[in-house]
Order: structure tokens, then C-alpha cells, then sequence
């Protein structure tokens, strides 16, 4: 009974998804205010429709409040972004969203993936070393702020196979 009652008060459990064409607007929103360089509508709306793409949302209740989207190449991937709304960080989402994507990718044949995250990004960094994620280089001056300062990038990388 107390399970019930806490994902009713807490908005229902999380689902990770695939995204649909009618989430893109929200995920450009959640882009947006996740990174300095937000990505548009029509560049979710593109990515959703690849076939190489692949984009899921992380909803709670009817709530859309994440995503992660990566691009497939053979056996391999790389997450191209992944975030979740600020209101909802720290509860352990990111990870559910990241393990199910990874699982989504495995089965598409996927036995490597690669990402890039900003070296003082101690939040993320914490989470793709819990999940299992190695550095395997370094990027200088890799992502531009819109103040001009330009941050280091670490390449990391996880085997699913």
C-alpha cells in the first residue's frame, strides 16, 4: 500500500520510452535548458526519425522529464545527449534512463558505446562511472560557452557486449 501511495504522491514511476515525433518540442525544451548550445524542435524531429537514431524519453506519469538520444554505426554508439529536467535530478532517474538505453542499444547489436562530457561535470561524470563507463581520452577546449570560456571534454567508453 505505501509503495502505491508514493508513486501516486510522487507522480507515478518512471517508463523510459522511445520518443515519438510529438515529443520533440518538449525534449528541444528540456535541450535547452540542460546545455549551453540547446538543440531545436527540427533537430529532435530529424533525429527521432533516423533510423540510426535512437531517442528515448524518460516520463513520470505524463510527464516527459528526460531523454537520452544516441547514433548507431555498426556495432557501435555514441550517446549524443542525455539530461534530465533540474526539478527531478538527484532521485536516481538518470541512471534508470541511461541502464535502459544502454539495454535498448545491446539489443540492436550494439557492443561498444562512446560519449563526450564536459571534464568538471562532476554529477555526470559520477553517473557513467557507476555506469561502468572507462576514459579513454581527452578533447582540449572542446565545448565553447557562450561566455567565450572553452571546457576540456573526456571521451569515455563502455563495452555492452
Amino acid at each position: 500500500m505505501m509503495g502505491w501511495l508514493s508513486e501516486w504522491w510522487h507522480g507515478g514511476s518512471a517508463v523510459v520510452e522511445p520518443a515519438t515525433l510529438r515529443d520533440a518540442a518538449r525534449l528541444a525544451q528540456l535541450h535547452g535548458a540542460s546545455f549551453a548550445h540547446g538543440w531545436g524542435e527540427g533537430e529532435f524531429e530529424s533525429m527521432i526519425s533516423e533510423r540510426n537514431t535512437l531517442v528515448h524519453r524518460l516520463r513520470l506519469g505524463r510527464k516527459t522529464i528526460g531523454f537520452a538520444v544516441s547514433r548507431i554505426g555498426a556495432d557501435e554508439a555514441e550517446i549524443l545527449s542525455i539530461a534530465v529536467d533540474g526539478a527531478y535530478r538527484g532521485r536516481g532517474f538518470s541512471r534508470t534512463l541511461l541502464m535502459t538505453h544502454l539495454g535498448h542499444l545491446a539489443g540492436r547489436g550494439v557492443r561498444t558505446i562512446f560519449l563526450e562530457v564536459e571534464e568538471n561535470n562532476q554529477p555526470a561524470r559520477r553517473l557513467y562511472d557507476g555506469c561502468g563507463f572507462v576514459v579513454v581520452g581527452r578533447r582540449d577546449r572542446y565545448y565553447k560557452q557562450p561566455n567565450g570560456e572553452q571546457l576540456n571534454a573526456l571521451l569515455m567508453r563502455r563495452d555492452l557486449s
